[in-house]
């Protein structure tokens, strides 16, 4: 099935602000015009949009339900990894040597040397706490962003009510970016929310497939181009067609780019002016996937992301998968961006909310 614009709707969009990338324009320009006047049938990417529609039938998911998994299921591994130590040391007489200790446990959490000491330094100036008492505390207090608000039930934002929300979401390859955008997508479906796909990870052709596929399973539609794309040109598809829908929230998929390749970050940089040209005044929410084993690379790739596209939110996967687990008091405190979810299993489901007081209170169970 694919989607053109009927020739009765507007091909124009509001004219660009003063200083608008031009290019961009002429691009998007381009691209409308020779969706428009090719046939069906002609070769290339510019002949239509691909939406694939919401699967009927077949191998899908079931009636989206509350998953079963729990923070407190999610941190098990780093409750009987690093936490465990940290008690083991801290339940008897504290002394230098073991504060000492307890630094070297925290960095090696993936916690960071220069918060390790942070937390010992303070933990050790409280008074009328226990030394687990005070560690946990201060802890606790690393979450405690300037964005605090941001730990509240996350929904994505919509500037208007006829217009879409706008999810990009961001993160190297290998993170589990691709599931977690089929889990969100599951998730805001239960919630009552009409979504859509849009695979502007062109770069990569089995990404592609590999979101059409979840798609099918949830079920949602997907918007998509030819493998090598404007990644741009698909988001501004998707737009188009989820305002034609009256979709509530487009989450675009995109390349899975390392943070040291510019040219890639200048990609995430077009399609949020493209966001802006089709739906001007939007705030696009940019979700950024950091995979918890990755510790501290993970954190650098997150902070280049940041710089470059803004990021709005953290979502922590593999939780389930490390001993360590301590790089979310890092992400919060280095970033000052809240962690939204934590993927703590495999299934559509398995995506929850992060709460700062739970995370802590599972830690310590």
């Amino acid at each position: 099935m694919f989607w053109r614009r009927r020739r009765d709707e507007p091909a124009e969009v509001d004219a660009a602000p003063e200083g608008r990338d031009a290019a961009l324009d002429a691009a998007i320009s381009e691209e409308e015009q020779a969706a428009q006047d090719s046939p069906p049938g002609a070769p290339g990417r510019l002949t239509a949009t691909e939406v694939t529609p919401a699967s009927t039938d077949g191998d899908r998911a079931p009636e989206p339900r509350v998953s079963a998994a729990t923070l407190d299921t999610g941190v098990e591994r780093t409750r009987r990894g690093f936490v465990a130590r940290l008690r083991g040391l801290l339940e008897s007489g504290v002394d230098e040597e073991t504060w000492e200790a307890v630094e070297e446990t925290l960095i090696g959490a993936d916690v960071g040397a220069e918060l390790a000491l942070e937390v010992v330094a303070r933990a050790r100036r409280r008074n009328g706490d226990s030394a687990e008492g005070a560690v946990r505390a201060e802890l606790e207090a690393l979450l405690a962003t300037p964005r605090d608000e941001g730990h509240a039930r996350w929904q994505p934002r919509r500037t208007a009510p006829a217009t879409p929300a706008v999810v990009l979401v961001v993160g190297v390859n290998g993170t589990g970016k691709t599931t977690t955008i089929a889990k969100l997508a599951y998730r805001l479906t239960a919630e009552g929310d009409r979504v859509l796909l849009a695979a502007a990870d062109t770069f990569r052709a089995a990404a592609i497939e590999q979101l059409r596929a979840w798609a099918d399973r949830i079920p949602v539609p997907v918007v998509s181009h030819a493998p090598g794309a404007d990644p741009s040109a698909v988001v501004y598809d998707a737009l188009d067609a989820s305002v034609a829908r009256g979709i509530d929230v487009v989450i675009a998929d995109t390349a899975g780019r390392l943070h040291t390749k510019s040219n890639l970050m200048e990609e995430l940089a077009k399609i949020r002016r493209t966001i802006d040209k089709r739906l001007p005044g939007a705030e696009p929410e940019v979700l950024f996937v950091l995979d918890a084993t990755t510790g501290q690379n993970g954190l650098a790739q997150a902070k280049a992301f940041h710089e470059s596209a803004g990021l709005t939110g953290i979502v922590l996967t593999k939780l389930d998968s490390t001993a360590k687990g301590g790089i979310v008091f890092s992400i919060e405190r280095t970033l000052a961006v809240p962690v939204r979810f934590v993927g703590v299993g495999e299934g559509l489901g398995d995506l929850v909310d992060f709460d700062r007081r739970r995370f802590v209170e599972a830690l310590f169970a």
